[in-house]
């Protein structure tokens, strides 16, 4: 939670017919499998699920519900699940499920009305979760009925061929939890903490003894809801003793840049660092799951830890088949071993995807901490971004997968996500175009899952003002409509019906790419660089194209894109002979086709052991050639 051209020779409508036909004739069941049964790539379609179905277009800055509209669990209809699906994804984050704080007034539900000092924004933040036993009633039809309408959804996700995944924020809770749908048995948080002192090993918060909590002094202009006058809206939220804030920000007064809208939850770590838990032995980086869950076994932890994998544990058991980790860094790394391997006995498929930004950690959270996968964002996303907006160069993304190589699998790639700037909006890119070239490389040169955020598919530039932050990214914090995905959803045809034609280019392209990365064997197999041999041998081949090699047994690409928005680029890539001899290629003339669009063809020519295939570029192409 950080507050943080291709030249078609066809037309567009003929190619997208002989797509079509290749794509939506594959079984379901077995799209995800390559033909040594090595389980292919996968992809994460992100949805904003109060955003996604609302076809509202009047955007009125910290507009209520009534007035923006908003999106519900029941506007993911078989079609709309149908035309993700056949975008090419396998997993839907479904974000913002679990009940969090809103100023929207639900007391006849048996909801605690909360105060705009303390909530983000008209709609709340999702990371504020509220209730980790229920579900956003925004996102109801009646909210009374709000769990099942959710398990609805949970039911034609996995019927329309995708598994789910929702949020779990465990470094922080709403400054108002209220556990009033918890299971039998299972006590609110800190019901039993003793407030008195700062830190106890099973308080689930640390206090400030004695100090009331203040509501941040507001600067620059901001005022809760925009400066609408609100019967809560006092400056005032009672809280006594003062809990500490979400981002470690212990001051009773927090600043109005810290998460003051959320409470920091204490995992057994004493303010001065020490660890009032048992360690990992070592070497237990190289144990499995089962391993780490047995070592967990009749061992006293802190009670905040139950707390989260009980939590965890419900979602499983209602069929949630992963989990997104917000901000797992800020945990200690032992409470995901005892979590992680506490799912995984339960569910062994479950796809645990952490929010870490720190490279020295990654290995850890990965290994000790048994995460299927982390965000590459400090090092791809960044280097790319770079390259994008005109100002990086394509040779400094090969380091990358050389430093990442032994965990590149585990690192999942993504140009676009709520904490980012949409790639349209002026702040990136000032052209969904950009991403295209972008998008090939972070689908397509590691093994690793790929994300893809609702509305990027169709260039939303993240251009409102809902409220709360400012443009360049869509709102996670007010009730908003997303206009490019709007027009793509047609009145809730899903259809394309009111998309632009270069909407509907940029949707193909994305579809085509999508599908071919978990339809193909070679992206989960072997990869050499070729940028840094082409750089040293390959006249007119620069630092705005970036080339490499996929292969498997069965399966033999050449992937090369110009990040240029402006130049063509025109050179016989050179392929080394440690490529053409592992590829076992003879001397003589091989037919290379691309794949991506499957109008482009070259050859590539081997002599004497070495190889060179001619390549046209046009600005932003890229092409993804397998040879035949």
């Amino acid at each position: 939670m950080r507050i943080k051209g291709i030249q078609m020779g066809l037309s567009l409508m003929v190619v997208s017919l002989l797509f079509a036909c290749k794509y939506e004739q594959q079984p379901d069941a077995e799209i995800n499998q390559t033909e040594t049964g090595m389980k292919n790539k996968e992809v994460v379609y992100q949805v904003f699920t109060r955003l996604f179905g609302n076809t509202n277009t009047t955007n009125k800055p910290w507009g209520t519900l009534e007035e923006n509209g908003v999106g519900k669990f029941e506007d993911f209809t078989e079609k709309a699940l149908k035309e993700i699906k056949d975008l090419g994804v396998t997993h839907i984050w479904y974000t913002g499920v679990p009940q969090h704080a809103v100023i929207t007034d639900y007391t006849e539900y048996g909801i605690s009305q909360d105060d705009p000092d303390v909530v983000k924004g008209r709609a709340g933040s999702p990371y504020a979760v509220k209730d980790y036993y229920s579900v956003n009633p925004d996102l109801a039809v009646n909210p009374a009925n709000r769990m099942e309408e959710f398990e609805a959804l949970i039911d034609r996700t996995h019927k329309a061929g995708m598994k789910v995944l929702i949020d779990i924020v465990p470094n922080h809770v709403a400054r108002k939890y209220e556990g009033l749908n918890n299971p039998e048995g299972v006590e609110d948080f800190g019901s039993k903490d003793d407030t008195s002192v700062t830190y106890n090993i099973n308080n689930n918060y640390y206090y400030n003894p004695a100090e009331a909590f203040k509501v941040p002094e507001w600067r620059e202009g901001y005022r809760p809801l925009g400066g609408e006058e609100h019967p809560l809206a006092d400056g005032k939220f009672e809280e006594m003793p003062a809990k500490w804030t979400g981002n470690g920000a212990r001051d009773s007064q927090p600043d109005m840049n810290d998460w003051y809208e959320t409470v920091k939850i204490n995992y057994g770590v004493s303010p001065d660092g020490k660890k009032d838990f048992p360690e990992l032995p070592a070497g237990f980086e190289n144990e499995d799951y089962e391993t780490h869950f047995e070592f967990w076994k009749n061992k006293t932890v802190p009670d905040s830890w139950t707390k989260f994998s009980d939590i965890a544990l419900y979602w499983i058991e209602k069929g949630v088949d992963g989990f997104r980790f917000d901000m797992a860094e800020m945990v200690p790394v032992e409470f995901w071993s005892y979590m992680n391997s506490a799912i995984k006995m339960r569910n062994p498929d479950a796809f645990l995807l952490a929010e870490v930004y720190q490279p020295h950690l990654y290995r850890d959270y990965i290994k000790k901490g048994k995460m299927d996968y982390l965000y590459d964002k400090v090092q791809l996303y960044d280097t790319i971004k770079n390259v994008m907006q005109g100002h990086g160069s394509t040779d400094n993304i090969p380091p990358i997968q050389e430093d990442l190589k032994d965990i590149e699998h585990h690192m999942l790639h993504f140009l676009e996500n709520h904490d980012e700037q949409r790639i349209a909006s002026p702040e990136f890119a000032g052209s969904a175009a950009k991403g295209k070239p972008a998008m090939v490389v972070s689908a397509t040169i590691s093994s690793a899952p790929t994300l893809v955020y609702f509305g990027q598919e169709v260039g939303e530039p993240g251009a409102e003002d809902a409220g709360f932050g400012k443009p360049s990214r869509t709102s996670i914090f007010d009730y908003i409509g997303v206009p490019a995905h709007q027009r793509w959803m047609n009145d809730k045809k899903f259809d394309g019906g009111q998309s632009t034609a270069a909407e509907k280019e940029l949707r193909d392209f994305y579809k085509r790419l999508l599908n071919f990365t978990i339809s193909s064997s070679a992206l989960t197999g072997e990869y050499r660089d070729l940028h840094q041999y082409n750089r040293e041998n390959t006249q007119d081949y620069n630092d705005k194209v970036l080339s490499y090699a996929r292969w498997s047994e069965t399966e033999k690409l050449i992937i090369v894109t110009n990040f240029d928005a402006e130049a063509n680029q025109e050179f016989q890539l050179q392929v080394p002979a440690e490529v053409i001899s592992t590829w076992d290629l003879d001397d003589g003339i091989y037919e290379m086709e691309d794949k991506l669009y499957e109008i482009f063809s070259s050859k590539l020519t081997v002599t004497n052991g070495k190889a060179n295939i001619n390549i046209k570029l046009e600005p932003l192409e890229s092409f993804i050639l397998q040879l035949k």
